[in-house]
């Protein structure tokens, strides 16, 4: 058996960068929040090859002092840390001390710095070479900040460099921690260069727009305008961002921005809570996408959890998860047709409406149609006043009060084979799958019914005896009040079984033991379980399509138009039960380019 030695430093400082330096992408991250905490408001990053031949970052931060130079390329050297009770309030990106040295040990390493409160003209120079790593020092003109370059990644090991993939990937990865880090600093200006080829400039945000018009930069104009902005506070917790509606979704998890107090994370508890609040209305097999930053007290998370800090531990992880379920549940409740009308190319005023209009119908005069008399919604019903159904329109519109005033979803004019509805609103044409949306307002009806009269709860003829693991059975035992809020009741008989007496009475026909495992494990996991609401609202979803109406039906003006009315007031109403589109929108404008008009 081999004698036990101490390791090298530099081979103590690439086993180290195993877990730290994984690609080119991992140093940029670890160069850019060291930026950030040196508090930088300009940060320009320079790659060449993908990152492997050179990678540059140049910050105007605080600097670091001609003493701490060489310091800073050795292990475990940190100036934001001091003893152990720092680490229960963290505020900074990077705090382990290791980043430097292990990017330096499987690099050529050089860092020029002049620190702010250094009253000489120049600035200073290390680098780190030979085999014990020894730090070399020299003088260098640079302003005040820090630059890092790292050139030819993993040159002194192979064997790692043969897993780096090919340079437009790896960029592509460098691209993408630049992007997530430029969401988590509003205040902060990035210029990302590849190749001597500038790829970003996004400039500081100060101003709402601004920073709508960055998070439009790095997650496309399509996402803004299909989210909704929320900001919620309470028990100490904040959470704002940009949620998306559940019609613009994704074939993959792609496009989802977590911040917790500024740190980029992925954690299971935070994905389950966001999915969880996106169950009723997301298709099957899609995800949602969003950009979003919670707040909280830094003694309340642990980010130490993880080499990288991808991970993090909430100290109550039920408040957390249930406080970010109840905000999302809510907002996408909260949408309705108006709300979802009101985006950027959609919202317009009434004299721009008014403008557009007129210079529509004007252009219609050759085809036989009355000259327009005027400008308004009401004087546009006129202009082709023989058609019966505009007359139905116009007269509804009256008998709703000032016809100037029209709902989001407007007034419905026919029905297309049996399926859709027609309406005109004050800005284009709107289309309703009817027996989606009326489902959408059945299946929520039967849920607040459901809610009023409480959960009833079914005793068994038999009792079912379950075996579990000590776990489950030590958390059945210790949540028996929980589960009787969920409608069930069970109690423990053995150190590993269970026996459960009542259940939900409208689950009396499922899996009662199936339903009772997957309660345990979320609980166990989350704290919480959605498992029997879910099932629930499977059940009553079931119900709300078998009672809504079914195509082929023949609807009056009248009842198209309470139906329209229905969806504007009913949460959720732009996806029925399984998260399809019940309705879609074509302005004006998007028709005129249909057909060429003014062009």
């Amino acid at each position: 058996m081999n004698r036990i030695n101490r390791l090298s430093q530099r081979l103590a400082n690439q086993i180290a960068a195993g877990e730290v330096v994984e690609r080119p992408a991992s140093v940029i991250k670890e160069l850019l929040e060291n930026s950030l905490d040196a508090d930088a408001t300009r940060l320009d990053i320079d790659i060449e090859q993908g990152g492997v031949k050179l990678m540059r970052v140049k910050d105007d931060g605080a600097g670091i002092h001609k003493d701490d130079l060489a310091l800073a390329l050795s292990r475990h050297a940190t100036s934001k840390i001091a003893e152990l009770d720092d680490l229960e309030n963290i505020s900074s990106l990077g705090f382990r001390g290791e980043a430097l040295a292990s990017i330096s040990s499987v690099s050529r390493l050089a860092m020029l710095s002049k620190a702010g409160s250094d009253s000489s003209a120049e600035g200073w120079k290390v680098e780190s070479e030979g085999q014990d790593m020894q730090a070399s020092l020299s003088p260098v003109a640079h302003p005040r900040g820090t630059s890092v370059e790292v050139r030819d990644l993993f040159f002194n090991t192979p064997a790692r460099k043969k897993f780096l993939k090919t340079q437009k990937t790896e960029f592509s990865r460098i691209d993408e921690v630049v992007k997530r880090i430029a969401l988590s600093r509003f205040d902060v200006q990035f210029t990302l260069q590849h190749n001597q080829r500038t790829i970003h400039k996004l400039l500081p945000a100060k101003t709402n727009q601004q920073r709508q018009r960055r998070v439009a930069l790095v997650c496309g104009p399509a996402f803004m305008e299909n989210s909704v902005y929320i900001d919620v506070e309470a028990s100490d917790l904040r959470l704002w961002g940009w949620v998306s509606l559940p019609t613009f979704s994704r074939s993959q998890a792609d496009l989802q921005y977590f911040y917790v107090n500024g740190r980029i994370i992925r954690d299971k508890l935070v994905t389950h809570a966001v999915k969880q609040a996106y169950r009723d209305v997301l298709f099957h097999g899609r995800h949602p996408a969003y950009v979003l930053y919670l707040e909280l007290a830094p003694a309340g998370v642990d980010v130490n959890v993880h080499p990288t800090k991808h991970e993090v531990r909430f100290r109550d992880s039920r408040l957390v998860h249930d406080f970010l379920f109840s905000a999302l549940h809510k907002a996408l409740a909260d949408m309705n047709p108006g709300d979802q009308l009101e985006t950027p190319q959609h919202a317009a005023t009434q004299a721009g409406y008014e403008q557009n209009s007129s210079a529509t119908l004007s252009g219609q005069a050759g085809l036989g149609l009355a000259e327009p008399s005027g400008s308004s919604y009401g004087d546009r019903s006129r202009f082709v006043a023989a058609n019966p159904v505009q007359d139905q329109v116009l007269a509804l519109a009256k008998l709703h009060g000032d016809a100037s005033e029209v709902p989001p979803l407007g007034y419905a004019i026919a029905q297309l084979h049996g399926i859709y509805i027609l309406a005109q609103n004050a800005e284009g044409l709107i289309v309703v799958d009817m027996h989606a949306a009326h489902e959408r307002i059945t299946y929520e009806r039967l849920k607040l019914a459901c809610r009023k009269e409480e959960l009833k709860m079914q005793p068994l003829l038999v009792p079912l005896s379950i075996a579990v693991s000590q776990s489950e059975a030590d958390c059945a035992e210790a949540q028996q009040q929980a589960l009787r809020g969920l409608g069930i009741e069970l109690e423990r008989v053995a150190e590993d079984s269970v026996v459960v007496r009542q259940i939900p009475a409208m689950l009396k026909d499922s899996d009662v033991e199936q339903m009772l495992r997957d309660v345990l494990s979320d609980v166990l996991e989350y704290g919480s379980s959605e498992r029997i609401q879910a099932q629930q609202g499977e059940l009553l979803a079931t119900m709300a399509c078998h009672g809504s109406v079914r195509a082929n039906r023949h609807l009056t003006i009248p009842e198209m138009n309470a139906l329209l009315r229905d969806m504007e007031e009913t949460e959720r109403s732009g996806q029925c039960n399984h998260g399809r589109p019940t309705w879609v929108y074509q302005s004006l404008d998007e028709l005129d380019k249909l057909f060429l008009r003014g062009q």
